[in-house]
């Protein structure tokens, strides 16, 4: 009964690796012959003796593998009973685990841990100085290591192994004071893979790349497409309207002056005020603020407030015509600290000409 539980057990650990998901590596099952030589373990009182064994394995990762393999040895003892011709025999069968350590696609160096099932069959005499045959048959638990090196060439590969075999055996006629054995192995052996070559992953064709148009495009980099842009090659930092055109950073009112003292539109200015609204309804995008100076007569307070009022006219007749509030930032005033003209002549005395051109207001281009 323990050795059909122990066989179970050694099989349906084989079957679990059937269930691994197929990886990124040859998870062919394979069969595997080995050959080799066992260097007896000499309290057990038997002669150094080759073995051979049959196994399958499979691979359940990159880098570990499981196989069950079968084996049998079959040694002369040593004994002084004369014409005794009993034998001595051992099979075992094992559940190996290999951790492979891959060096390249070819060479494949490996150790070996496993466990498993040994039987042992010994003839021996009842009778110390006469041949009268008895078998005794024990069944124990073995356990194995080894180091060994795989040369791989496709389904085929070819091993060279050293190990050492635990054998629990604690009833041996040979040696009924021993507990057990260590015996150790070298083998050559051939593992052969079953079935066709595992499918190579195929990496997935790249995505094509994005279309690119001249509405994705801003050669310039002005802030207009391509598309759009009706004057490429614009210099960087140009300020540019809706079609990648340059425009002014200060939309020209000059023209638009008011009488000294005063803060109401005088009649010549509502022409130049309808070029600028016109602009302003070419370029809806466009942002601009509202700003009003004055000359220098009169103090800081009284100009500031001066500026102001002349900004709000503006404001109001742009406004009054169309031109959306949201679009205007200000009014905003700044008196007689920014002069375009001198308001005095080098020597000091009143320049009236230049005092009538900061009377002003301006549209300052915001974006």
């Amino acid at each position: 009964m323990n050795k059909k539980i122990l066989c179970l057990a050694l099989f349906s650990a084989m079957g679990a690796a059937q269930a691994v998901m197929a990886q990124d590596f040859d998870d062919r099952w394979y069969i595997d012959g080995t050959a080799g030589y066992n260097f007896q373990d000499k309290s057990r009182s038997t002669e150094n003796a080759p073995f051979g064994g049959i196994g399958v394995g499979k691979p359940i990762s990159p880098d570990w593998s499981l196989e069950l393999n079968w084996n049998y040895q079959n040694p002369k003892e040593t004994n002084n009973i004369p014409s005794f011709s009993g034998h001595w025999q051992q099979y075992d069968l094992e559940l190996d685990a290999l951790y492979h350590f891959h060096v390249d696609d070819k060479w494949n160096p490996y150790v070996r841990f496993g466990l498993g099932w040994q039987h042992t069959e010994e003839d021996y005499s009842l009778f110390s100085n006469i041949y009268v045959p008895e078998t005794r048959k024990s069944d124990n638990l073995a356990a194995a290591f080894g180091v060994g090196l795989e040369r791989n060439y496709g389904r085929y590969s070819f091993r060279t192994e050293f190990g050492a075999r635990y054998d629990g055996n604690d009833r041996s006629i040979n040696s009924p004071n021993s507990n057990y054995f260590v015996d150790l192995l070298a083998s050559i052996g051939v593992t052969v893979a079953l079935g066709p070559p595992p499918m190579k992953a195929v990496e997935p064709a790249p995505a094509p790349a994005p279309v690119v148009t001249c509405a994705d495009k801003d050669s310039d980099g002005d802030g207009v497409n391509d598309c759009n842009d009706k004057c490429p090659n614009t210099p960087a930092g140009t300020t540019v309207g809706p079609d990648g055109c340059p425009v002014p950073v200060t939309i020209d009112l000059r023209g638009v002056n008011f009488d000294f003292d005063k803060s109401k539109l005088r009649p010549d200015a509502v022409e130049i005020l309808g070029q600028a609204i016109e602009v302003l309804k070419k370029y809806p995008e466009l942002k601009v603020e509202v700003a009003g100076h004055t000359d220098s007569i009169g103090t800081d307070a009284y100009n500031q407030k001066l500026s102001e009022r002349r900004a709000k006219a503006v404001y109001d007749y742009l406004t009054s015509n169309g031109v959306d509030a949201g679009r205007l930032i200000g009014p905003h005033g700044y008196g007689k600290t920014r002069p375009i003209a001198p308001n005095t002549n080098p020597d000091g005395t009143d320049n009236p000409q230049g005092r009538a051109q900061n009377r002003r207001t301006e549209l300052n281009v915001q974006n």
